[in-house]
């Protein structure tokens, strides 16, 4: 990325609909592109489930696999926005699938031994018709930063519904002002975030 280029962010849409099935975490994840688009960033949204990502912990599973193409997004970008639906208390399969394939980043590193994701700015958002917003949060943000990402404070917004209720984040008329509030704020500070980390790197080794 040259000096001059605008900053990137890449949200990875882990819903189980493949397109164009209207998707409620797409939804709250372009929401917080819109925000960074303020911010000057330019965005490209990916929805997973529409690729054939094979399971697995490296970078590249050989041939058919997806990944490596979606990874060069990844590489490019400064923000990497996950976005996840509740499914039986727990992040959909598909962003699990994410989080393992991110595992071989662990691997990729730069002359001073770290992750080339070092210095990467990640936020995740949730959906769901249940509570679990916040433990899926947890899970992702632990393997998130275990990976080499960087979190930045109240780096996740969700939305769920009533206890036992059957409307989608979609199916609202407008966005309650929390929720807003909130996706404005992560927003703010994942561009804060990654324009001071693109100043002023991580230390090498």
């Amino acid at each position: 990325m040259t000096e001059t280029a605008s900053p990137r962010a890449l949200a990875l849409i882990c819903s189980l609909k493949p397109s164009p099935a209207p998707s409620s975490s797409e939804l709250l994840a372009g929401q917080v592109l819109e925000v960074l688009g303020e911010q000057g960033f330019a965005s490209e949204v990916v929805r997973v489930v529409d690729h054939d990502v094979k399971p697995g912990v490296e970078v590249d599973m050989g041939e058919g696999d997806a990944w490596p193409g979606i990874r060069e997004k990844l590489v490019a970008a400064d923000v990497l926005v996950v976005s996840t639906p509740t499914w039986v208390g727990h992040m959909s399969s598909v962003a699990q699938r994410v989080l393992e394939r991110l595992d071989g980043e662990l691997s990729e590193t730069d002359d001073s031994g770290r992750p080339l994701v070092t210095g990467k700015v990640a936020v995740v958002c949730v959906v769901g018709n249940e509570d679990g917003a916040h433990k899926i949060s947890a899970d992702l943000f632990q393997g998130l930063n275990d990976i080499g990402f960087t979190v930045p404070a109240q780096g996740a917004t969700y939305w769920n519904d009533e206890a036992m209720g059957g409307r989608d984040y979609n199916d609202l008329e407008e966005t309650p002002e929390a929720v807003a509030s909130t996706t404005r704020t992560l927003a703010e500070n994942a561009a804060h975030l990654a324009r001071a980390l693109k100043a002023q790197p991580y230390p090498g080794r």
